[in-house]
């Protein structure tokens, strides 16, 4: 199959960025990020654990589902640098994966539909498959970097303020998730990467791949000096006949 071919690769590439973007939307929106553990010694109180999130704070009791205090707020107050930091970073790498995805679209529909003799005159300015999967690749290896580096952040900030406080901080389920998408999306990257560089066997520039059919396009051109000699030989070969009167 040439590069033109709607590769099992391409396709599970896209599915595999389409998840990791809703797991990096749900870990935007779960108030999950960190935890804080407020123990009472008073028999008649029950102790409160308080859930942080990037957009809103919720206390709770132990064994109650119900927010105690709910702070729609704490998006404006946030007091703790990673957070702040996260609110920032992850709407950027989702901004760049969807990105990442509406080019790995194209691609895929400019594969499956365009036809595989491109216009000669247009051919240099072609946006096609490969150099769509390609700038995708990157994008979303960009947004991978941007959702990580932060995320783990969380993990050893969260000991920083056990060590500066009281050890009753520890960080939730949005940690996992987001850490798991980037983890997608690096895997997404490398599949597109993958088809790219089973693609560029084909002579092209490196920044715009051309088509998979080079030879159909090759087939208007001038043909090479060999084929030019030959002819020549054969022209000298056939004689020439006069007429003399």
């Amino acid at each position: 199959m040439g590069c033109r071919d709607v590769h099992a690769a391409t396709v599970l590439a896209f599915l595999s960025g389409t998840a990791s973007v809703a797991g990096l939307l749900a870990a935007v929106l779960l108030p999950n990020w960190r935890q804080m553990r407020l123990y009472t010694f008073n028999k008649n109180e029950k102790n409160v654990t308080v859930y942080t999130g990037l957009w809103i704070k919720c206390a709770r009791f132990d064994g109650s589902r119900d927010c105690v205090i709910y702070d729609p707020q704490w998006y404006m107050a946030v007091d703790q640098l990673d957070l702040r930091v996260l609110q920032f970073a992850l709407p950027l790498s989702m901004l760049t994966a969807v990105s990442a995805l509406f080019l790995c679209l194209i691609g895929m529909c400019n594969t499956a539909f365009v036809s595989s003799v491109p216009n000669l005159k247009l051919a240099k300015c072609l946006v096609n498959s490969a150099g769509c999967h390609l700038v995708a690749g990157l994008l979303f290896l960009l947004a991978c970097a941007i959702c990580l580096t932060p995320s783990i952040w969380v993990i050893f900030y969260n000991n920083y303020l056990n060590r500066k406080y009281e050890p009753v901080f520890s960080f939730d389920i949005s940690v996992f998730i987001a850490i798991a998408s980037a983890g997608g999306l690096f895997f997404t990257s490398v599949l597109l990467f993958l088809w790219y560089c089973a693609c560029k066997s084909l002579p092209s520039p490196f920044w715009q791949p051309l088509y998979s059919h080079a030879p159909s396009m090759h087939s208007y051109a001038s043909q090479p000096y060999s084929a030019r000699s030959r002819l020549s030989a054969l022209e000298i070969d056939i004689p020439v006949v006069t007429h003399t009167s």
